[in-house]
C-alpha cells in the first residue's frame, strides 16, 4: 500500500487488522483497531502541510533539470548552459558523459563586455564557434527577436551578428557564414570579412515574409525558421509568404498610457484566405534567386523543407488544404526540377512530423500511420519501400535517430501501455529490438552525437524527473545525473494523494482514467467530483508522468475534500489512428458525449455525490467544459472554461480545417457543436475566463459567448485579464486566477462536509 510505504510503522496495525478479519474474531475489537488505524492516519495527515496556491505559483515545487544540453561531436562530452544567480553570470560548461565531471568552461559572461546573461547557444558543425542568444523578446509562441553574438572558442573573439534584433540566425556547415531574418527579409554575414548581404528585398510587415513563418505556420506547423543551408553552404532554400490577401486581426493593448495601442497581424480564420507560399533557392556565388515550380503537386502548404545528404538535392513536404495528402518532393538544385518521391494519403488528415532522416546514400527514414498505428519505415533514395522497421498495435511517439556505425534505430514508444513511454533500439532490418529503459512510467532519451551513450529522463506519477546516463547498446545505467530527491523529500511533508490509474468503459471504449482522492478517503461518504480534461485531437492528459502546476492544484482540491478525475475520451491520442480520427468533421460531438457519460457513470459510485459534479479545461478543454455544462445540464452542476474556443469559425485555418474542413464545406459540424448554439440549456454555475491579448484563441470567442448567454438571459461569472495572452500569466496573474477558480469551485459544488469517518456496523 502507498500509505505503508510512506509510514512503515502502520504495517503492524494493518497486519493485525487482516488477522482479525480473516479469523472472524470479536467484531467490537476489530472496530476498535480500525478506529485506531484511522486515528493514526489522521494524526500523520495532521503532521503534513496542506498545499497552498502560493506554494504552487512561487516555484516551491520546481524540478531541477539540464538546461540547453548539447552533445559534442566526440561523443564523450556534452555542454550545458548554467546560470549562477549569486554571481549573476552565465556559463557554457562541458562535462564528461561517464564521470559527470566538468571538463572546462567554454564561455563566461564575465569575460564578455556588455553581456549579462546568455539565454541559449548553438555550435557550428566543427564546434569551433558559438552562436549566443541574448536579450530575447517574444513575438509569438515560438518566435523570438534577439541580440546575437558569435564567439570564436580558440581566439576568444566576440562579435555582434547584427546591430539589429534579428530572428533565427543559423550557421552554414563550415561556420564561415550566418544567415538570419530581419524585417521580413533574409540576410547573410561573412564571419571572416564581416560583410553583411541582404538577399531578399520585398519583405514588408503584414504583406511579404521571406524565410520566417507567418503566425499560423508557426502555431500549427510548429516551426519558425523557413530557410535552410545546403550541405556545402553554397545555397539557401527558403519559403516566401505572401500575406496580402490574408485578413487582419487586431487586439487592443491597454498598457499603462492614456490611450491604448493595437497589435495588428495577419490571422487566417477557418475558411478564409491563407498566405500564398512559394519555394525559392538563393545561390551565394551568383547572388541570384530562382523559383521552384511546385504547381504539379499538393503544394497549398509547404510545412517542411530540408536539404538531403546530396548538396544539390532539397527535400520538401507539401500538403493540400485539407491536409489529407502529403507529397515528399525532391528538388534538383542544378536545374530546379521537382520530382515526387513519396505520397501519403488518409481519409481524415496526416500529421506533419520531424522524423524524416537521410542516411549517407540518401535513403531515408519516415514515420507513418498507414498501418493504423504510427510506425517507422525505411525507403531508398527513389522512394521505394525497403522495409517496415517497427510494427504492432502501439505508437512510435518519438524517433531519436539512426546510428550509422551500428545500424541501429532509436525510438520511444507506447509498447508498455498507452499511458507509458519506453526507449527502444532496433536494427534497420526491424530485427533484434531491445528495450533500453527499465522503469515503468515516462522515459525519454537524449543521445550523444555518436550514439554511444544517452541521457534518460524518467518520471512517473510518484517520481519527479530523474536524469541518468546509459550506454546505448543495452541500456545499462552508468551513473545518476539529477534525481530531484530534494523535491521528493520536501513533498513528503505535504498532503499528497496517490494518482490512481484505471480504465472506464464508455460508449464501447476502454478510456484511460486517473483519479485523485482525499488522503482520508472514506468509501462510506459522498464526495463532490471535479473533472479535468483537454480532449483535443491526438492529445493525452492521462499519462504516467510527473505532473505540473495543475496537478498540485488538483492535489490541493483533493485534500480539501474533492475527488478529481481525468478521462481521455475518443479523439485523443496514442490508441491508434481510428480512435484518434473518429472525431473528424465533428469536433466537440463525441468528446462531449464521452465526458458526460463518464460523469454519469462515476456519479453512480456510492462515494460520489452525483448532484455535485463539475468540469474544467483550458483552450480546447474550455471549449469542452462549456459544451459539457450546456449539453449535460442534468449531469454537471458547474464548469470553468479558460481561454475557450466558442466556435471553430473563429479559429485558424491550418488547425481547424485539418479536423473540420472549411465552414463552407461543413457548416453543421461547426455550428451544431459550438457552445454558442447551446447556451439556452445552461442551468449550472459557469465561470468564463480569457486574456484580452490572446493572439491564439482570440478574446472574440469569449465575447461572442458572453453575448449569447446574455441574450439567453443566463446568469454566469466571467473575468478578462488585461493584456494577457493564451497562457494568462505574468506577475500575480496566475495566482489570482487560481484563487478565483478555487473559490468558484467551493461556492458551486459546496464546501465539502466534515471529514469524520463513518464506520458501518
Amino acid at each position: 500500500m502507498y500509505l505503508t510505504k510512506k509510514h512503515p510503522y502502520l504495517r503492524e496495525i494493518l497486519v493485525n487488522l487482516a488477522y482479525l478479519k480473516f479469523n472472524t474474531l470479536n467484531k467490537m475489537l476489530l472496530t476498535r483497531i480500525f478506529v485506531l488505524f484511522l486515528t493514526a492516519i489522521t494524526t500523520l495527515s495532521a503532521q503534513q502541510k496542506d498545499i497552498a496556491l502560493d506554494d504552487i505559483w512561487s516555484g516551491s515545487f520546481r524540478t531541477e533539470g539540464l538546461d540547453v544540453l548539447r552533445s559534442l561531436s566526440n561523443g564523450k562530452e556534452y555542454s550545458v548552459l548554467n546560470y549562477d544567480r549569486t554571481a549573476k553570470q552565465s556559463t557554457v560548461d562541458v562535462y564528461n558523459y561517464k564521470s559527470g565531471e566538468k571538463v572546462r568552461t567554454i564561455v563566461n559572461t564575465n569575460d564578455l563586455g556588455g553581456v549579462s546573461r546568455i539565454l541559449s547557444y548553438e555550435f557550428n558543425k566543427d564546434e569551433s564557434k558559438l552562436l549566443l542568444a541574448t536579450n530575447l523578446e517574444q513575438v509569438y509562441r515560438r518566435s523570438r527577436l534577439g541580440t546575437y553574438y558569435i564567439y570564436d572558442i580558440q581566439s576568444k573573439k566576440f562579435e555582434l551578428v547584427s546591430n539589429n534584433k534579428i530572428q533565427e540566425p543559423t550557421f552554414n556547415n563550415d561556420g564561415t557564414k550566418v544567415a538570419y531574418g530581419f524585417n521580413n527579409n533574409l540576410y547573410t554575414k561573412d564571419l571572416g570579412s564581416g560583410e553583411e548581404k541582404q538577399i531578399t528585398f520585398d519583405g514588408k510587415k503584414n504583406s511579404i515574409i521571406n524565410g520566417i513563418t507567418d503566425w499560423v505556420y508557426e502555431e500549427e506547423f510548429a516551426f519558425v525558421r523557413a530557410f535552410d543551408w545546403n550541405k556545402d553552404g553554397s545555397k539557401i532554400a527558403f519559403i516566401r509568404f505572401d500575406e496580402t490577401e490574408v485578413p487582419e486581426f487586431s487586439m487592443d493593448v491597454y498598457g499603462k498610457e492614456l490611450y491604448q495601442t493595437q497589435q495588428v497581424f495577419k490571422y487566417p480564420k477557418a475558411g478564409e484566405a491563407n498566405a500564398k507560399v512559394s519555394l525559392h533557392l538563393y545561390d551565394l556565388a551568383s547572388g541570384k534567386t530562382s523559383n521552384v515550380d511546385l504547381s504539379g503537386y499538393n503544394s497549398y502548404y509547404i510545412p517542411r523543407i530540408m536539404w538531403t545528404e546530396d548538396t544539390n538535392v532539397l527535400s520538401t513536404q507539401l500538403t493540400n488544404r485539407h491536409q489529407n495528402k502529403v507529397d515528399l518532393v525532391f528538388v534538383d538544385a542544378t536545374n530546379n526540377n521537382a520530382s515526387l518521391v513519396l505520397q501519403e494519403t488518409d481519409k481524415a488528415y496526416i500529421d506533419i512530423k520531424d522524423d524524416l532522416t537521410f542516411l549517407n546514400d540518401n535513403s531515408f527514414i519516415w514515420t507513418s500511420e498507414k498501418s493504423g498505428w504510427n510506425q517507422i519505415y525505411y525507403y531508398d533514395k527513389t522512394g521505394k519501400l525497403i522495409n517496415q522497421i517497427t510494427s504492432g498495435d502501439w505508437e512510435v511517439t518519438n524517433y531519436y535517430g539512426f546510428d550509422q556505425r551500428t545500424g541501429r534505430i532509436y525510438y520511444q514508444s507506447t509498447e508498455n501501455g498507452s499511458i507509458n513511454r519506453d526507449v527502444y533500439s532496433v536494427l534497420r532490418s526491424g530485427k533484434n529490438k531491445t528495450r533500453l529503459s527499465t522503469e515503468t512510467g515516462t522515459n525519454s532519451a537524449s543521445f550523444s552525437a555518436d550514439y554511444s551513450n544517452y541521457i534518460n529522463t524518467f518520471s512517473n506519477a510518484k517520481t519527479p524527473q530523474k536524469y541518468t546516463l546509459h550506454e546505448s547498446l543495452k541500456g545499462n545505467q552508468l551513473r545518476d545525473i539529477v534525481d530531484n530527491t530534494s523535491l521528493k523529500s520536501k513533498l513528503n511533508g505535504y498532503k499528497m494523494s496517490p494518482k490512481e490509474y484505471s480504465t472506464i468503459n464508455i460508449n464501447g471504449n476502454d478510456l484511460n482514467m486517473y483519479m485523485i482522492k482525499p488522503l482520508n478517503f472514506d468509501p462510506n461518504k459522498e464526495y463532490p467530483l471535479f473533472m479535468y480534461q483537454y480532449s483535443g485531437p491526438g492529445s493525452q492528459s492521462v499519462a504516467n508522468r510527473w505532473g505540473g502546476s495543475n496537478d498540485y492544484w488538483h492535489q490541493m482540491l483533493a485534500q480539501e475534500g474533492f475527488i478529481v478525475a481525468c478521462v481521455d475520451g475518443r479523439g485523443t491520442g496514442l490508441k491508434g489512428r481510428d480512435f484518434k480520427k473518429m472525431t473528424q468533421k465533428e469536433l466537440g460531438k463525441y468528446e462531449v458525449e464521452d465526458q458526460i457519460a463518464v460523469a454519469k457513470k462515476l456519479g453512480k459510485r456510492s462515494y460520489i455525490d452525483k448532484n455535485r459534479i463539475g468540469i474544467w479545461g483550458w483552450s480546447y478543454g474550455g471549449f469542452m467544459s462549456s459544451n459539457c455544462l450546456f449539453q449535460g445540464a442534468d449531469t454537471f452542476a458547474m464548469a470553468i472554461a479558460v481561454a475557450p474556443v466558442s466556435s471553430w469559425r473563429f479559429y485558424d485555418t491550418i488547425y481547424t480545417e485539418r479536423y473540420m474542413e472549411t465552414p463552407q464545406e461543413n457548416a453543421s459540424g461547426y455550428d451544431e457543436n459550438s457552445p454558442i448554439s447551446h447556451v439556452d440549456k445552461l442551468e449550472g454555475d459557469f465561470l468564463l475566463v480569457h486574456g484580452s491579448a490572446d493572439d491564439n484563441v482570440h478574446a472574440q470567442n469569449t465575447m461572442r459567448l458572453v453575448e449569447a448567454l446574455v441574450q439567453a438571459d443566463k446568469d454566469f461569472d466571467w473575468a478578462v485579464y488585461p493584456d494577457k495572452n493564451h497562457g494568462i500569466y505574468g506577475g500575480n496573474t496566475r495566482l489570482h486566477l487560481y484563487k478565483k477558480m478555487t473559490r468558484f469551485i467551493k461556492e458551486s459544488l459546496g464546501e465539502p462536509k466534515d471529514n469524520l469517518i463513518q464506520i458501518k456496523n
